[in-house]
């Protein structure tokens, strides 16, 4: 199962489950304060009895040692006749007697109660975690055919758009080659304004093409130890030549992160590619590390929407949409923060964290 299936599998298992288990629990919670409002009902119920029978005469041998009972004082008071109250290890209770100035105190062993009380809670927590087992297993079932027909779907269209990315690298070499060739075999078209134009397409669709190639890999990213500074002088050299009005510094002497090596170079193409075409002509781009974080500092006019400019459907100046969706989704992937913001001197930050 793969990541976006298996978030979706647990997402909707966890919801489910989740609700039942809330309402197994609180229906456990006041079937436990019924019965315990029940037993202590019972234990006052004894006391009573315990106590008619003392004023009878004597309590029965039935009752045992484990009830007592005294004459207390009524000192000019009035108690309820529902009075019941624990006191230790006992319950008690004062009743009423025909004369007036004392009552009769029975005191109750709560050890039965308490027995009765573990037992219940026992049984309350036995039957709660089977009726959670039986739909945790029932949610289970439930989740797998639920995103049985996401996961077809989402199968066939990673086929279709995998057959799609590897015939369109055909089509878009000969483009490129043809380019080149038409621009050596007629002088006069090489600094021509449409040949520009058709050149500098051909290079879009060819760094979307790298692009998409290496996010269809995101779900199977073996990550590994990469020593990052040789990786950036290789990249900012191969940068170069692309934007000569700009100038590119490198401050790295050696840096080792766990990563994608194909999927940090596209980030660092996508990032630098953008830092050099939105920057001011003379300007500069900057690499450093800082801790465990990458900064990539340009001289640019900034960005407006810092916090917008990682989503796809994001559009404005200084950045390119689908790119740094691109950036960011391959950062994930990698455990890798990704963030940018705007200099207070002019220019625009992106910051990758290593975990």
């Amino acid at each position: 199962m793969k990541h976006h299936e298996r978030r979706a599998y647990l997402r909707f298992f966890f919801m489910y489950f989740a609700s039942v288990a809330l309402l197994v629990l609180v229906a456990g919670f006041f079937y436990y304060q019924q019965m315990r409002s029940h037993l202590l009902k019972l234990q006052e119920f004894r006391l009573l009895e315990y106590a008619r029978h003392i004023k009878m005469g004597g309590p029965p041998s039935e009752f045992g040692p484990d009830f007592h009972h005294r004459f207390v004082p009524a000192k000019g008071r009035h108690i309820d006749i529902r009075n019941f109250r624990r006191e230790g290890e006992y319950f008690v209770k004062l009743v009423p007697l025909k004369f007036g100035d004392r009552y009769l105190e029975v005191l109750g062993s709560a050890r039965e109660y308490d027995r009765r009380i573990r037992r219940l809670l026992w049984e309350i927590l036995g039957a709660e975690a089977l009726i959670l087992l039986l739909f945790g297993l029932l949610s289970r079932r439930l989740a797998r055919s639920a995103i049985r027909p996401l996961q077809e779907s989402i199968e066939l269209l990673d086929a279709f758009i995998k057959d799609l990315i590897h015939d369109l690298n055909t089509p878009l070499t000969s483009i490129r080659l043809n380019l080149t060739a038409l621009k050596e075999s007629q002088p006069q078209l090489r600094d021509s304004r449409i040949m520009k134009r058709l050149l500098h397409s051909a290079e879009t669709v060819s760094e979307l093409h790298q692009n998409l190639t290496v996010l269809l890999e995101e779900k199977t990213f073996q990550s590994r130890p990469v020593e990052l500074c040789a990786l950036l002088r290789e990249l900012v050299e191969v940068q170069r030549p692309l934007c000569p009005e700009i100038r590119l510094e490198l401050s790295c002497d050696r840096f080792v992160a766990t990563v994608h090596p194909g999927a940090f170079r596209q980030i660092l193409q996508n990032l630098l590619a953008n830092a050099c075409a939105y920057n001011r002509p003379g300007g500069r781009v900057r690499l450093r590390f800082e801790g465990r974080s990458l900064f990539i500092e340009d001289t640019g006019s900034g960005i407006e929407n810092p916090q917008q400019i990682f989503e796809r459907s994001f559009s404005g100046q200084g950045c390119s949409g689908l790119g740094l969706d691109i950036v960011r989704r391959l950062a994930r992937a990698m455990g890798i923060d990704v963030s940018a913001y705007r200099n207070e001197t002019g220019g625009s930050t992106f910051v990758l964290t290593m975990t």
